[in-house]
C-alpha cells in the first residue's frame, strides 16, 4: 500500500456563547479554527490527523502541502516510524518546533488511524493497551477576566457532571471565584500562560497556595526557563505542569533533568504526533513524572490524545476545553459524559470527520 495524497483542510467552528466572551489565544474569540490532515493510499484506506491550528494555521499548512506532504507520497504508509525520523532528520535546519513540528503532527496521527484500521482494532488497542470503555475528563475553562463569570462557567461544568476543573487566570479573586464554586473536595488547577517572571511566579504560587490549587501550569515567562521554573516548583510550594509549547521529547528531558515539572503535558498537535509522544511518555516513566497531555482542540488530535492516554498504565484525565459548538465534525465523540469521555473503540481514531460537517464548515 502506497500514500497517494496528503490533502489538508480548513474548518472554522463558530462557539454557542452563553455568557461573557472568552478570551483565547490573547484576545476575544467567538470560533475556533481547525487543521486537519487527510492521507488517503491506494488501498481504498484514508487516514485523518490534525496539526495545531490556533492563529498559526496557515504557516502550518503551508509547511503541509508545499514541502513535508509531497514528501509523503509514495512512502508505505505503515512504516511510522521511518517517515517520521527522517522528517525530522530533513527539518531540523529549521527548527524542532513551530510550523514544521506541528505539519509532521497531523501526518504522523493520519498515519497511525490507517495503521489501526489496517489492524481493525482502535489505537490505544494497538499501542499496547487494555480494553478501556472511558476517561476522567476535566473541564479546561476558557479565560474570562472577571470573577462573576468564572464563577458561572464552573457552575455550568459541575452540573455536566465534571469532577476536575481548570481556569487559565491570573489573579487571586478569578482563581477564588472556582474554588468557591467547586468547594474543597474538586481537585482545581491552574493555567496561566507563561506571564510572570520567576520572583512574581513565586509570589503567586504562594498567594494562591491557600486555594489549594492541584497545579500551577506555564507561570513562568519565557517557557524554555527550565531552571525558574525549577524554582517555582521547589519555592513556591505548588506543583508544576508545562509542555504544550516543547517540540520534542528532548525538550521533555531538560525539563525533567531540571527538576521543572511535576506534571508533563505534551500537545500531540505540537510535538511530532502519537510517535513523539509515545517516547515523551516512556521517558515519563523513567522520571516518575505523570503525563497529563495538552488537547485543546476538538477534531483528530483529541482523538489521538484519548487513544495514547488509554494505552497508558496509569489513568490521566483528558483536557477538555470548555466550550460548545453548533456543529462539529466528530458529534458526540468529542462530547464528555458525566465528567468521562468515551474511548473511541473503531479501528485506527474510531471516528472520521462527517463529510456533511466538513463541507459546511470547511473555510479552506
Amino acid at each position: 500500500m502506497k500514500i497517494t495524497r496528503v490533502q489538508t483542510i480548513v474548518l472554522n467552528l463558530p462557539m454557542l456563547i452563553d455568557g461573557a466572551t472568552p478570551m483565547l489565544g490573547g484576545g476575544p474569540r467567538t470560533s475556533v479554527d481547525m487543521l486537519l490532515v487527510r492521507i488517503d493510499t491506494d488501498g481504498g484506506i484514508t487516514g485523518w490527523g490534525e496539526a495545531f491550528g490556533h492563529r498559526i494555521f496557515p504557516a502550518t499548512r503551508a509547511a503541509i502541502d508545499t514541502l513535508l506532504g509531497p514528501m509523503c507520497v509514495g512512502r508505505d504508509p505503515s512504516h511510522i516510524a521511518a517517515i517520521n525520523d527522517e522528517l525530522q532528520r530533513l527539518l531540523h535546519g529549521i527548527g524542532r518546533n513551530g510550523p514544521a513540528i506541528y505539519a509532521l503532527s497531523g501526518i504522523d496521527i493520519a498515519l497511525w488511524d490507517i495503521a489501526g484500521k489496517v489492524a481493525g482494532v482502535p489505537l490505544y488497542r494497538l499501542l499496547g493497551g487494555s480494553p478501556r470503555a472511558d476517561l476522567p475528563a476535566y473541564a479546561s475553562l476558557l479565560r474570562y477576566g472577571t470573577a462573576d463569570a468564572v464563577a458561572r462557567s464552573a457552575e455550568q461544568a459541575l452540573a455536566r457532571g465534571y469532577r476536575h476543573l481548570k481556569v487559565h487566570e491570573i489573579t487571586v479573586p478569578e482563581v477564588k471565584a472556582a474554588r468557591d464554586v467547586a468547594g474543597a473536595a474538586i481537585p482545581l488547577m491552574v493555567d496561566t500562560n507563561c506571564p510572570w517572571t520567576v520572583a512574581q511566579a513565586v509570589e503567586m504560587a504562594r498567594r494562591l497556595a491557600p486555594l489549594d490549587p492541584y497545579w500551577l501550569e506555564e507561570p513562568v515567562w519565557p517557557p524554555e526557563n527550565l531552571a525558574g521554573l525549577a524554582e517555582v516548583r521547589a519555592r513556591g510550594g505548588i506543583a508544576t505542569a508545562a509542555g504544550e509549547n516543547y517540540g520534542t521529547a528532548w525538550e521533555f528531558r531538560r525539563a525533567f533533568e531540571a527538576g521543572a515539572i511535576t506534571y508533563a503535558q505534551p500537545s500531540v498537535t505540537k510535538i511530532g504526533g502519537v510517535t513523539e509522544m509515545r517516547r515523551v511518555m516512556i521517558l515519563a516513566e523513567t522520571f516518575g513524572v505523570q503525563v497529563v497531555p495538552h488537547s485543546a482542540y476538538f477534531g483528530p488530535g483529541l482523538l489521538a490524545s484519548i487513544h495514547c492516554i488509554a494505552a497508558m498504565l496509569t489513568e490521566s484525565p483528558v483536557e477538555r476545553f470548555y466550550c460548545d459548538f453548533a456543529d462539529n465534525p466528530l458529534g458526540d465523540a468529542i462530547h464528555p459524559t458525566r465528567g468521562r469521555i468515551a474511548v473511541p473503540q473503531g479501528p485506527g481514531l474510531g471516528v472520521d470527520p462527517d463529510p456533511r460537517l466538513l463541507e459546511k464548515l470547511r473555510t479552506g
